[in-house]
C-alpha cells in the first residue's frame, strides 16, 4: 500500500505524465473540477442499481472490484491534479475540515 508520504511523489508523476503529453493547457481548475465530477459519476454508476447488500459485496467480484479501483484511481488522480493547480495541500485541507466538523458536530453526551 502506498504511504501518505508518497502523495507528493504521485502528484509529481501525474504532472510529469500530463506535461509529457502537453495536457497542461487543459488542466485548468474548471476542467479538472469537471473531470473530477465525471469520474465520480462513473464510480456512482457501478453502484447505481445494486442493493445495499450487493454494494457491500462489490469487491468480492473481481471484474467489479477492478472497475471500482480504476474509478477510485481516476477520482484521486483528478483531485490531486486539481490540488496541484490551485496549490492546495489535500491532507492539510482534510485535517482542517475534520477539525471544523469536530466542533460543528460534537459527540453527543449520554
Amino acid at each position: 500500500m502506498t504511504e501518505h508520504s508518497d502523495l507528493p511523489r504521485l502528484q509529481r508523476r501525474l504532472a510529469e505524465f500530463a506535461a509529457a503529453r502537453n495536457w497542461g493547457q487543459y488542466h485548468t481548475p474548471k476542467n479538472l473540477a469537471s473531470a473530477l465530477s465525471v469520474e465520480s459519476s462513473e464510480l456512482v454508476e457501478i453502484f447505481q442499481w445494486l442493493t445495499p447488500e450487493e454494494s457491500a459485496r462489490v469487491m468480492s467480484d473481481p471484474a467489479a472490484a477492478h472497475r471500482v479501483r480504476d474509478e477510485v484511481a481516476d477520482v484521486l488522480a483528478y483531485l490531486l491534479q486539481f490540488c496541484e493547480v490551485l496549490d492546495i495541500d489535500p491532507l492539510t485541507a482534510l485535517s482542517e475540515k475534520i477539525d471544523r466538523n469536530e466542533h460543528r458536530f460534537p459527540v453527543p453526551e449520554d
